[in-house]
């Protein structure tokens, strides 16, 4: 029976037509799972022939939740809008939240009167919790977060352990590894690195991984020199390596924008990829398959580990506790560049 034109649908025209009570609905339609199957399903299918639409407002009240996650980005604009990375973990953030009927906040840390601006919204009670993506140093906001009962989870393994926060990252260190081990079975043999800042985790783990397979293979390495994960800081730092030592024949790149501009560099100094000097670098990201050559690289799963953070979150709120640690697989991806 089609409800009367011009009135809006309450939570007990919902209970009454499901034949349940008025607190049953409640639960049903604010996300509980202590419901049983058949009265779950009464009360779905009453508010879709009802098309009742729940009132957040009147919801929060009852459950003290405001059904909303924020993703914060302790970047830069221009940092954040340039790198594919972070669209992709956007993506799958927004996705999972989304299945799980809950709104993502978005914001990019600027100065610190963005973080001030930022933290009191935080404490407002406007978020349920915080996903925090690419941080720099021992970054004191997961902490003043957490002290001020907001749950956080990280992008990538944290400088120091922190009671009470988890995070979701890939394997670094494996996979610069592995991007080492593609590169000698290649035969070259005077191998160096382009790092992301050396103030992050995942560069650091990077750095690491890329010295500890020399060392396995008893091979020495020819140069490091710092990039900022930027194209323009890539094809900077490929200068300066190839001007310190022109036999280099091997590069790991620790992301594909600064693969993109190492083969920028290469090309300036006449060098040809993969023949005079083969590069690999970490992401898979949209953009080292449109490269000329196309740029081999370390995938990690970024769109995955958008997800993995939203529902970890997520899950760890309706727990009451912080979830463990998530690090997520790499593979290689060979393509032209090496």
């Amino acid at each position: 029976m089609a409800r009367p034109t011009g009135r809006a649908p309450t939570l007990e025209s919902v209970a009454e037509r499901a034949g349940v009570s008025r607190a049953t609905a409640g639960r049903v339609l604010s996300g509980a799972t202590t419901v049983g199957e058949q009265a779950r399903e009464a009360v779905l299918r009453a508010a879709a022939e009802l098309s009742y639409v729940t009132n957040r407002a009147a919801r929060s009240l009852m459950t003290r939740r405001s059904d909303s996650i924020a993703i914060v980005a302790a970047e830069s604009e221009g940092r954040f809008f340039d790198d594919p990375y972070f669209s992709l973990v956007l993506r799958g953030a927004h996705a999972a939240l989304a299945e799980r009927d809950v709104q993502l906040v978005f914001s990019v840390l600027t100065g610190d009167e963005g973080r001030d601006r930022f933290e009191r919204f935080a404490r407002g009670g406007h978020l349920d919790g915080v996903i925090m993506v690419s941080l720099h140093g021992d970054d004191p906001m997961p902490r003043r977060l957490l002290r001020a009962g907001i749950p956080v989870m990280l992008s990538g393994r944290p400088f120091s352990p922190v009671d009470g926060l988890s995070y979701v990252d890939a394997d670094n260190r494996g996979g610069a590894r592995s991007a080492v081990r593609l590169l000698a079975e290649r035969g070259r043999t005077r191998l160096a690195t382009i790092t992301g800042p050396m103030d992050m985790i995942a560069a650091i783990d990077r750095h690491d991984g890329f010295f500890d397979e020399l060392a396995a293979r008893g091979m020495a390495g020819h140069g490091a020199q710092d990039g900022d994960f930027s194209m323009i800081g890539g094809r900077a730092a490929m200068h300066r390596l190839l001007e310190a030592d022109p036999d280099i024949d091997g590069v790991f790149v620790a992301n594909d924008l600064m693969a993109l501009g190492a083969l920028q560099a290469a090309g300036d100094l006449g060098r040809r990829v993969p023949e005079d000097l083969a590069v690999v670098g970490f992401d898979d990201s949209p953009l080292a398959a449109e490269a000329r050559p196309a740029i081999t690289t370390v995938r990690q799963p970024i769109v995955a580990m958008g997800a993995a953070l939203a529902e970890r979150l997520l899950d760890g709120i309706e727990a009451d506790e912080a979830l463990p640690p998530l690090v997520m697989d790499t593979e290689l991806v060979i393509r032209d560049s090496a």
